[in-house]
């Protein structure tokens, strides 16, 4: 069967058809690192490890890219807290570009516990400054682009200039909300969008630089434009990320490149949200989940197990009850691997390839792995050879990244224990700011939920440390 995709652009199911034969160049958004990771940023993610996987073992070529976005309002906002008069927690007076690659490392520590692997390119906005003022005056040679009409120093995207605006989210350009990501007096339309943002005096002059139209800092949209270009090419397969992106990021990066002469993305996917017994997880109602809680509640082979046993384009609910369920599902396959212990190798079943082809229909691909499992341990029960069974199961719990985090009986390395440790000592940071604050219910909260799953935590005058007790 040939492999298909949804395209957010068409509203339809395409042929994959590589721009390149025997390619396949994936760019998905990264992170914008001014706090912890949620799950949601981990599921997008998880959901495009499982394409690369899947491309790769059809037999392509694959070059992954998944920026960071390390400069940015709300990184420099976060920064100037830090430095306010009497503000207390763990990392007081923190330059932005400290805050920025701190958090870095903990999204990092979040990946990597849950098996997701490292992209071929992962560029920061900060090293690609020269490839965004290049853009910016193509988009203002082809007359796409034009200065403020105050001093601000912006340079703003004429969308009215661009009769194809609106293509990727089906709008009507009247339809559209303001931009809000710069001061409206220097617009020509309230819905042009930043491309670069002048200098201001109340943020630090480290957060700007030089450029043909005076000093300052690039635009969100602006920045992932310039990096796929740079490391895909004018023309490349898929763009991915969370359907939250569509609008306006996704929507404002396709009119800027296909403006300047690209023809950027053939296929957009977008993962769907995640949210806590059916209600949209937000921090003023309390009902977000990060990475760290989740597994202090449960082995990353469990959570990454949870995150991705969805549709990528269905919404994930997560109940109290969801990680439990994971863990019976998964962990069945990890004993029956145990007992058979296969070698590495194998092919998946047809089944299995089908429903993988058909837009990367994990639900169904998860339906043979589990019937594929229950044949193997009734073949077992009988006294019957299951080894080419349990070569079909490797296979498909290979390709979807199980395997990895499995213990089969030959022991688990030590890059799990320290990503993990990463994300419980992200997690007992949180704590520390709440005691610091007197949030004592966020703290005690913090504490209880690694104590339910089996974390014992120690308050010294050096910090807390934990241990499995």
């Amino acid at each position: 069967m040939t492999l298909r995709f949804y395209d957010t652009a068409t509203a339809s199911v395409r042929d994959f058809e590589p721009v390149h034969e025997g390619e396949a160049r994936l760019y998905y958004c990264g992170a914008t690192v001014q706090g912890a990771p949620h799950i949601g940023h981990v599921r997008s993610a998880l959901v495009f490890d499982q394409l690369s996987r899947w491309l790769t073992y059809r037999g392509f070529k694959v070059t992954t890219v998944r920026n960071v976005t390390d400069i940015d309002d709300k990184i420099l906002a976060n920064s100037a807290r830090s430095f306010e008069e009497g503000f207390e927690g763990e990392h007081p007076r923190e330059e932005w570009w400290a805050l920025a690659y701190r958090f870095e490392k903990v999204f990092a520590a979040a990946y990597a516990a849950l098996g997701i692997a490292p992209p071929t390119y992962e560029p920061r906005a900060t090293g690609h400054i020269p490839e965004m003022f290049a853009l910016i005056q193509r988009l203002m040679d082809e007359g796409h682009a034009y200065p403020a009409l105050d001093d601000s120093g912006d340079v703003y995207f004429d969308v009215k200039s661009w009769p194809n605006y609106g293509e990727l989210t089906h709008q009507s350009i009247d339809d559209m909300k303001d931009a809000e990501d710069a001061d409206p007096r220097g617009k020509r339309d309230p819905r042009d969008f930043a491309l670069w943002k002048g200098y201001k005096e109340t943020e630090p002059i480290s957060a700007s630089w030089e450029s043909p139209w005076g000093r300052g800092r690039p635009g969100w949209h602006l920045e992932c434009s310039a990096m796929a270009g740079k490391y895909l090419g004018a023309r490349f397969d898929i763009h991915g990320g969370g359907l939250d992106l569509r609008f306006p990021h996704h929507e404002n990066e396709l009119a800027q490149s296909t403006a300047a002469g690209d023809g950027f993305a053939n296929f957009w996917l977008h993962n769907g949200l995640v949210t806590y017994e059916g209600e949209k997880m937000s921090k003023s109602i309390g009902n977000t989940v990060s990475p760290a809680e989740m597994l202090a509640e449960a082995r990353p082979l469990v959570v990454r197990y949870y995150l991705g046993q969805a549709h990528y384009r269905s919404v994930l609910d997560y109940r109290p009850t969801s990680l439990e369920e994971a863990r019976t599902s998964v962990e069945r396959v990890e004993a029956f691997l145990a007992k058979t212990a296969p070698a590495a190798g194998g092919a998946v079943p047809e089944a299995f390839a089908t429903a993988m082809d058909d837009d990367l229909n994990i639900p169904r691909a998860l339906a043979v792995l589990h019937e594929t499992t229950r044949a193997g341990n009734s073949a077992l029960a009988q006294g019957q050879d299951a080894s080419e069974l349990a070569a079909q199961v490797y296979a498909m719990a290979d390709v979807l990244g199980l395997v990895q985090l499995m213990d089969l009986g030959a022991g688990s390395g030590g890059g799990e224990h320290e990503a993990l440790d990463s994300l419980i000592q992200s997690l007992l940071t949180q704590r520390a700011e709440a005691r610091a604050t007197k949030d004592w219910a966020t703290a005690d909260s913090i504490r209880d939920a690694l104590a339910q799953a089996g974390i014992v935590v120690k308050d010294g005058a050096d910090g807390s440390t934990w241990s499995i007790g």
